[in-house]
């Protein structure tokens, strides 16, 4: 483990903790609310999270309402080390990660979150949830915060290996429309632009999957300038991305013509060696999926003669066939590991949405099964009802001849 001075990072962490904060007016207002309420209070709540400045609102949060909370990253790449040394030295939360972080020490950071035997799980990725799973730890219930951990939760669950219920957060309205949507969108760009200063006006972008972050992603590379392209396997969303505007080809073709490659699926070996040969000398790829599996780079390494790194977070490949290949972050999440990850603004709302589902597990975990539930949709409504007062944004209310129509059958044309 490298050694971190934690109280030269700490006073840097918590300025940069205090902006984010600033700019998050609905984790805000929970977090006054939880002050009086402590929905938490003897309960402990273990994370695996990145650690980034909004991370450390949602735990400062957490623990305003009572909890005892420990912490490790879910990324060896996103932490943001004077944000881990702020959260550690300032506000006295048992915290496992550093940036760079061996996969060794991931694993022993897991089972160490675990080790406190926390009542409540927050995580982003689902091993913190899967590990409890294995060693069959008595948790009340989790709540999850992306794509890749929600489908691994729904697979224990048809396997009926679930023992605890979890919110499926990412499953959220007001996570998918906002956080995957226009965080991705802007995060990933970020992160490849600080990584290699390219210009992506009139560049060919492909992007690999076409749910809430890949049209995002598609939208705002648009936006830069890049002609954008879109490999998608399901029918309704490779649809959905030609009416949206995009050309629709296969991977094979793609890997022709593409300058910037992005995944963006939550799946396995999206590019492989044969994308590989195919590709233009100098091309870039990227991932913006939550694991390092979707390039594969075990087919990279064989296919390279030499590699070297160019600078932060861009890695060049020179093949066997004398082409060049720039792999950004690692093949990481190059939002997080290149970049800052999402906006505090759009972090707010899904928070936002972490705090309320573990309060509302708090009280009432008991009741429940162990199955995959959503977001209590009132909960959502009241996010987003914070978040548009915080913008000085009024909307419209039903009137009750207009309440009594909805809710009436009888009504129609006859």
């Amino acid at each position: 483990m490298k050694k971190i001075n934690l109280k030269k990072l700490a006073p840097i962490g918590k300025k940069k903790i205090n902006w984010a904060f600033s700019r998050m007016p609905v984790l805000s207002l929970i977090a006054r609310n939880f002050a009086k309420t402590k929905p938490f209070k003897n309960l402990k709540i273990g994370a695996c999270l990145h650690i980034t400045t909004e991370t450390a609102n949602l735990i400062r949060c957490l623990k305003i309402g009572g909890a005892k909370v420990f912490l490790c990253a879910s990324n060896p790449l996103s932490t943001q080390d004077e944000v881990m040394a702020a959260l550690s030295f300032y506000f006295k939360i048992p915290i496992f990660a550093y940036r760079g972080e061996t996969l060794g020490y991931y694993q022993k950071a897991l089972k160490k979150v675990l080790s406190f035997n926390p009542d409540l799980l927050i995580d982003d990725g689902a091993d913190l949830i899967s590990l409890a799973i294995r060693k069959k730890q008595r948790v009340l219930g989790a709540s999850e915060e992306t794509t890749t951990g929600v489908l691994r939760i729904k697979n224990l669950e048809k396997e009926n290996k679930l023992l605890f219920p979890v919110i499926a957060v990412n499953e959220a309205k007001i996570k998918n429309l906002f956080d995957n949507r226009y965080g991705t969108g802007q995060s990933t760009i970020d992160g490849i632009l600080r990584a290699t200063n390219i210009l992506l006006a009139g560049k060919n972008f492909v992007v690999f999957g076409y749910g809430f972050c890949g049209k995002g992603l598609s939208q705002r590379a648009k936006g830069m300038g890049a002609q954008v392209f879109v490999c998608e396997k399901d029918p309704i969303k490779a649809l959905e991305a030609k009416m949206d505007g995009f050309e629709v080809l296969p991977s094979y073709k793609a890997a022709k013509i593409g300058d910037i490659f992005v995944t963006v699926t939550g799946n396995i070996d999206v590019l492989r060696k044969e994308h590989f040969l195919k590709m233009k000398n100098g091309a870039i790829l990227a991932n913006a999926g939550h694991f390092n599996v979707e390039i594969n780079l075990k087919d990279l390494n064989k296919l390279a003669k030499q590699k070297r790194l160019i600078r932060n977070n861009l890695e060049e490949f020179i093949l066997k066939n004398g082409k060049k290949i720039y792999l950004l972050a690692e093949g990481r999440l190059v939002n997080l590991a290149s970049a800052e990850g999402h906006p505090s603004e759009v972090m707010d709302l899904s928070f936002a949405s972490q705090a309320l589902a573990q309060e509302y597990l708090a009280k009432n975990a008991k009741k429940l099964i162990p199955k995959v539930y959503f977001l209590p949709e009132q909960l959502e409504e009241k996010i987003a009802f914070l978040k548009l007062k915080s913008l000085g944004i009024k909307i419209d209310r039903l009137t009750k001849k207009q309440k009594r129509y909805l809710r009436s059958w009888q009504l129609g044309t006859i």
